[in-house]
């Protein structure tokens, strides 16, 4: 069975409570709960991860490069504008990796509008709240397919 990361950045333990007007009210324990339900739909596995540590994240991308992982969605949060190290160890892997966004990061702060991930990520998904979870994995998903051919 086809497995894939879904990793959570900085502060993600606090949907629900952070900014219900860029993230709504819905908790990460929710969000994982939809992205595992469409994973079953899919026929696909998902591992998903929360780190507010940096080290943490890039150590559980090492990891994944080492389980073989088929591809990996991430919203990175504030590390999406200035982690080096997480995008590096991104840049390890060989499998399709798609960014995410609960909110579309365009339409905030100046600072939120660049990405040192994007450059490495097949693909980037933001503004649609959940939904941006759960068509990142299936471009994930449909992705790994395509590479797998």
């Amino acid at each position: 069975m086809k497995t894939f990361l879904m990793l959570h950045g900085v502060n993600h333990n606090m949907f629900g409570k952070r900014e219900p007007k860029y993230y709504g009210t819905i908790t990460l324990d929710q969000i994982n709960d939809a992205v595992t339900t469409l994973a079953t739909e899919l026929g696909v596995q998902v591992r998903s991860f929360q780190s507010n540590s940096e080290g943490a994240m890039v150590e559980r991308i090492h990891h994944g490069f080492s389980e073989g992982v088929d591809g990996v969605v991430i919203n990175a949060g504030a590390w999406t504008h200035y982690s080096y190290g997480i995008r590096d160890a991104l840049a390890i892997l060989t499998c399709p990796v798609v960014e995410v966004h609960m909110s579309n990061n365009h339409t905030r702060e100046p600072f939120r509008h660049e990405s040192v991930i994007s450059e490495i990520a097949r693909g980037y998904i933001a503004g649609f709240g959940v939904d941006s979870y759960l068509l990142g994995l299936r471009a994930a998903v449909s992705a790994a397919a395509s590479a797998a051919k």
